[in-house]
């Protein structure tokens, strides 16, 4: 694959650099180990600018590109995301987990590596005109980090006009990419049902108000939300992940307590089902004879593509990968992302970076690919150079 020279140099760098990140994978926006050695590196590579302390973690580096005729060009974000997942190891790899009970189950460690090489190379070359603010974000598993730095300013403080990011992808070949213009992933939503009934005796389910049939019977209720009060041809999940109540066979709780997922992409499909979700928990209760409350969250938005972006972003993969090897139109994912937050605040593009046939994300035996990590710091560093080219200027292959 074509990528660039002089990131081919930084394979075993990058590779070091992943390895050391996935032995301390830190969780949500306490990431001071893996913070204080991206910052290492970025000092050591000279970049211009290094702001820290974003959403008490996050980092943004600035790199300066060559002026030419006086124009400076636009600010151009590239985010890599940091946290790790809260999953005990079982790869068996000889840089495993040092922090018992937590794992880069998704690929971050290799997402920040290949935006490290991808620095590494711009800020020695500088074969662009304008910016490069390179975004370094904690907590996209947990709290939405992307939409704490969006709110702490990073795009009106560091003037970026338009912004890209990564993801690894289980299952799509070695150095393929795949994106779509306009909605590519979804809206995650989460919902927590409490019911409050009587307890008693197992053996006398007439003195009790049963909250275990309770939970039975609105968790199959809520599956008619999908299949009978949507439109078949909207995209929705929605899915009961959880049911926890009793504790012994011979005894009908008190409690019982119902947890799950909703995706959509449209925001009156959404709405639909948290008007539906409250009716069917209301009803039910009620039929039930126990109490009911819904707690319903609305999370990360839909990520949703620019067109314009995403099809110059597909012209630069293919020229790193070749043409035949990005699909630039794909299928939707039901998965979620919070850099839905840095596209609602400026146009850009989010694209999958095949890895091979491995364990798939949040797996306990997932592991990057770190034969990948030159092909993605090569595509990042290739879009800025032709978003913001030098007229005649020589780009080291």
């Amino acid at each position: 694959m074509p990528v660039v020279n002089r990131i081919a140099d930084y394979a075993e760098d990058m590779a070091r650099w992943r390895q050391h990140l996935h032995q301390i994978p830190e969780l949500a926006l306490d990431l001071p180990k893996t913070a204080a050695f991206v910052a290492d590196r970025l000092r050591e590579f000279g970049v211009d600018e290094l702001h820290e302390g974003i959403a008490r973690t996050g980092m943004v580096a600035i790199i300066n590109g060559q002026a030419a005729d006086g124009e400076t060009g636009p600010t151009i974000g590239l985010r890599a995301d940091m946290d790790a997942l809260p999953i005990p190891e079982e790869t068996g790899v000889e840089y495993v987990s040092n922090h018992a009970g937590n794992m880069h189950a998704c690929g971050h460690d290799g997402h920040t590596a290949m935006l490290l090489g991808a620095a590494k190379y711009l800020a020695e070359t500088r074969n662009f005109k304008g910016r490069v603010a390179l975004i370094f974000q904690p907590a996209e598993e947990a709290i939405g980090g992307a939409r704490i730095m969006v709110e702490e300013g990073i795009m009106e403080r560091f003037n970026v006009g338009e912004v890209y990011a990564l993801h690894n992808a289980p299952g799509l070949p070695v150095g393929a990419f795949s994106t779509t213009p306009g909605p590519l992933m979804a809206a995650v939503d989460t919902f927590h049902i409490n019911i409050q009934g009587v307890g008693g005796h197992g053996a006398m389910p007439h003195e009790t108000r049963d909250p275990v049939m309770a939970a039975c019977g609105i968790a199959q209720a809520i599956q008619t939300i999908v299949s009978r009060n949507h439109y078949a041809l909207d995209d929705l999940v929605v899915s009961v992940t959880q049911i926890h109540t009793g504790t012994v066979d011979n005894v009908i709780p008190d409690t019982a307590y119902i947890n799950g997922t909703v995706r959509t992409f449209d925001a009156q499909v959404q709405d639909m089902v948290m008007r539906r979700m409250k009716e069917i928990v209301a009803g039910q209760a009620a039929s039930y004879g126990v109490t009911a409350e819904l707690d319903y969250e609305v999370g990360y938005p839909a990520t949703i593509n620019d067109a314009d972006k995403t099809g110059f972003a597909a012209a630069v993969a293919g020229e790193i990968s070749g043409d035949a090897n990005v699909e630039a139109d794909s299928s939707r994912d039901m998965g979620a992302e919070d850099f839905s937050y840095m596209l609602q605040a400026r146009p850009g593009a989010y694209l999958f970076l095949g890895q091979g046939n491995t364990a798939g994300l949040h797996h306990p035996k997932y592991d990057f690919n770190d034969d990948i990590a030159p092909i993605g710091a090569s595509f990042f560093a290739r879009l800025v150079e032709r978003a913001q080219p030098i007229v005649d200027a020589a780009i080291e292959r």
